[in-house]
């Protein structure tokens, strides 16, 4: 059942009446996604779930690997792996490791984070699951049960591999998860350098273009492989919110660097979080079905906050969709409605709504109340439909 609000309607559009149409973004990067944590809304897709090669960028996944360890108990910070020679002779970009040496884990990802090394993310792989190949099916179980289904891993590095894939997307959502869920380690992503035993000490600083501007960039991972181009994981705050980002398929590290700080402007200048309803108003009333209330009012169970378009003269519309009349028995903040906000631009916004009351099922009386309802609104249905 489908039911259209017009007073929420009428309400919205005092709110945000008279202003001026934003714009999206056009990105130079062959694929891209930029996704507002604060409020969850997607604000940019570009080819966001093609599999592509990720480079460095899917060393995220090998540390979410490594944080879930340090979750469960199976290592600490201060749990030592050894080097094998495999690890100590990868190529690329490194951590200077050799087989005399025992890091730790929290020298590994400072190591995997700041200097995007290769070497230590065998090293870790190892240490986990007793070699690479066994370490990269785990990955793919895991990314499997995270829902990551733009996703093949086939080593712990990004190491180019045609078995090995993601979407902008997955690594967008990804760096979400490293955000939320793992808060205790997200330092570490907005560490400017990290000389390892002062080895290179020339070559000991992060990649990520965005730390020192200012802007409130404080993560995650850079990438690049001639086959991927140049990319970016990037996170920001600015006032309340924070953005994540992904651009893969640039031609420079300067692109790179100036594409990623023309995203991080546009999502905090463009969009603006609204407080539009607050917790405990009643948006609807519903029907009820055998209660002994015939209906209830549908409230928020929190206060609203929207992201919108900050220059945006379309008035927003919404729906409440529900399935009616709503059985009893029901609890007070129960949800039994989804609140549908539409506005040009942007993915439609679904807002839980529950009961504002406690309904217990009814006697006989109740009971065939409800039941000569359904049947006078089928009747009336019916004869609508025949004039």
């Amino acid at each position: 059942m489908r039911i259209l609000m017009p007073k929420f309607v009428a309400f919205l559009a005092l709110v945000f009446l008279a202003t001026a149409p934003a714009h999206a973004f056009d990105t130079q990067a062959r694929a891209a996604f930029v996704y507002d944590v604060t409020t969850r809304t997607v604000l940019l897709e570009k080819d966001a779930d093609v599999p592509i090669p990720p480079a460095s960028m899917s060393k995220l996944m090998t540390l979410n690997m490594l944080f879930e360890a340090l979750h469960d108990g199976r290592v600490t910070m201060e749990t030592q792996f050894g080097v094998s020679t495999r690890a100590k002779n990868m190529g690329g970009s490194t951590m200077f490791l050799n087989e005399n040496d025992r890091p730790t884990v929290e020298e590994l990802i400072q190591g995997i984070i700041v200097l995007s090394g290769n070497d230590a993310c065998v090293v870790v792989a190892e240490g986990l699951a007793g070699s690479e190949d066994a370490f990269a099916r785990l990955m793919n179980d895991r990314a499997a049960t995270l829902g990551l289904t733009g996703s093949t891993f086939a080593n712990a590095s990004g190491w180019p591999n045609p078995n090995h894939r993601m979407s902008v997307h997955d690594l967008g959502m990804l760096a979400v998860r490293l955000i939320t869920e793992f808060p205790e380690y997200y330092g570490y992503f907005g560490q400017k350098e990290y000389p390892y035993d002062n080895r290179a000490p020339d070559n000991r600083f992060n990649r990520n273009p965005l730390l020192s501007l200012g802007i409130g960039a404080d993560g995650l991972k850079t990438g690049h492989t001639s086959e991927a181009g140049y990319g970016i994981v990037g996170s920001a705050t600015q006032g309340t919110r924070r953005i994540v980002f992904v651009v893969s398929g640039l031609n420079s590290e300067k692109e790179r660097a100036e594409e990623s700080e023309r995203i991080v402007n546009w999502a905090f200048r463009q969009f603006v979080q609204k407080n539009v309803i607050a917790k405990g108003t009643e948006v609807a009333r519903a029907d009820v079905w055998m209660g002994d209330h015939h209906e209830i009012g549908l409230v928020t169970a929190d206060d609203v906050s929207l992201l919108l378009p900050a220059l945006e003269r379309d008035v927003l519309s919404a729906e409440v969709v529900y399935r009616g009349p709503i059985e009893a028995p029901l609890t007070a903040g129960q949800e039994v409605a989804d609140l549908v906000v539409t506005l040009k631009d942007l993915p439609p916004a679904h807002v839980p709504l529950v009961s504002d009351r406690d309904v217990a099922r009814g006697g006989f009386l109740p009971r065939l109340r409800s039941a000569a309802l359904v049947l006078f609104r089928k009747v009336a249905g019916e004869a609508q439909a025949i004039n």
